[in-house]
C-alpha cells in the first residue's frame, strides 16, 4: 500500500468508528509479531492512554510510573513518541536521560532490577514503521492511538489505560475483556483528559476477574484539592520533563496531585492495595520517601549503560 492509500484507510475507520471486533483482531495480530519482552511477575502493570485529547498536558503516566515502582510494583511501560501532541512518553524520558530502544532482554532487566521499563513501540512492533509517515502527516487520532495500549509487548494483563473520549470506555473494557486481561481501568475525565483529572470527575470502567463495573470518582474522595487544568499545561517536552522532576522531587501543586490519583489508581490495579483510596496513600508515601525521583534517577544510569 501507498503512503496515501494508508492514510484514507485510517481515515476512513476513524470516520466510521472501530468497532470491539476490529479492535480486537487488531490488537490479536499485533501482538502475535510483537518482540516480545518476558518479565514474570503476576502483578506486572501497564499506565497508558490513548493519547489525542488535545489537552497538551505533561506526560502523567510517565511520571505515574516511577511512583509505582517505589511503591512495589513493577511497571512495564509501552510507549512512543507523540504524533497527535505535545510530548509523548518517549520524549520525555529522552529529556530526562533515559536510553530508549534498547534489547528486550535489557527491558526486562530494568523491570527487574529498578522495578519499571520502557518499551519504545516501533522497536517492538517494526511493522508499524510503515504507517508512520501517514500517522506524522495526518496528525491526529486513528486506530493505532487505540492499539497502543492494548499491545503491550510484556503481555501484561493489569492496565490503567486513559482514553480520548467517552464512547470508548465500554468498548475498550470489551477489548481488554476479550484478550484475556485480568484487572484494568478504563477512564476518561469529565473534562476531557485521558488520565484521572484533579479538576473535575472521572469516568471509569473497571474489569476484575472478567466482569465490568462503571462508576466515577472525584478527587475530593482521596482528600485532594480540585486544580485547574491549566496547571498542567506544557508547550515542549522539556516542560515536561520538569514538571515530572518537580513532581518526583515532592513539590506540591496540582502536578503531584494529578499524578497520585493515577500512580493510586495503577497500584490498586496491580493488587499492592485492595482500594485506590489505600494506593493513592502509598503513592504519597513513596513520592515523599523520595524513592519515586530515584527510580528515574537509576533508570537513566542503567539505560545509559545497557545502550553502550
Amino acid at each position: 500500500m501507498t503512503d496515501a492509500q494508508i492514510g484514507g484507510f485510517l481515515v476512513a475507520l476513524r470516520m466510521k468508528g472501530e468497532t470491539i471486533e476490529e479492535i480486537s483482531a487488531a490488537a490479536a495480530v499485533m501482538r502475535e509479531f510483537a518482540i516480545r519482552v518476558h518479565v514474570d511477575d503476576p502483578h506486572l502493570v501497564d499506565i497508558v492512554g490513548t493519547g489525542g485529547d488535545g489537552a497538551r498536558t505533561f506526560n502523567i503516566s510517565t511520571a505515574a510510573s516511577f511512583v509505582i515502582a517505589a511503591a512495589g510494583g513493577k511497571v512495564a511501560k509501552h510507549n512512543n513518541r507523540s504524533i497527535s501532541g505535545i510530548s509523548g512518553s518517549a520524549d520525555v524520558l529522552e529529556q530526562a536521560g533515559v536510553k530508549l530502544g534498547l534489547k528486550p532482554e535489557h527491558v526486562a532487566d530494568c523491570i527487574n532490577r529498578i522495578g519499571v521499563g520502557y518499551m519504545f513501540a516501533p522497536a517492538h512492533h517494526p511493522a508499524t514503521r510503515y504507517a508512520a509517515g501517514p500517522r506524522r502527516e495526518l496528525a491526529t487520532r486513528s486506530i493505532f492511538n487505540l492499539l497502543g495500549p492494548l499491545t503491550n509487548p510484556a503481555y501484561v494483563k493489569r492496565q490503567l489505560i486513559g482514553v480520548y473520549q467517552a464512547d470508548m470506555l465500554d468498548v475498550f473494557a470489551r477489548v481488554l475483556q476479550r484478550l484475556g486481561s485480568e484487572h484494568c481501568m478504563v477512564t476518561r475525565s469529565l473534562d476531557g483528559l485521558d488520565e484521572i483529572s484533579n479538576s473535575a470527575a472521572t469516568d471509569v470502567v473497571e474489569l476484575k476477574d472478567g466482569r465490568i463495573a462503571k462508576y466515577q470518582v472525584t478527587p475530593q474522595q482521596f482528600g485532594i484539592k480540585p486544580g485547574a487544568l491549566s496547571d498542567l499545561i506544557i508547550n515542549s517536552p522539556e516542560q515536561s520533563r520538569d514538571m515530572m522532576l518537580s513532581v518526583l522531587e515532592d513539590n506540591p501543586g496540582p502536578a503531584r496531585d494529578v499524578v497520585l490519583l493515577n500512580a493510586g489508581a495503577a497500584i490498586y490495579v496491580a493488587g499492592l492495595t485492595p482500594d485506590m483510596e489505600q494506593g493513592v496513600e502509598l503513592a504519597r508515601q513513596a513520592i515523599a520517601s523520595g524513592e519515586a525521583l530515584k527510580k528515574l534517577q537509576d533508570l537513566a544510569s542503567l539505560t545509559t549503560r545497557l545502550a553502550d
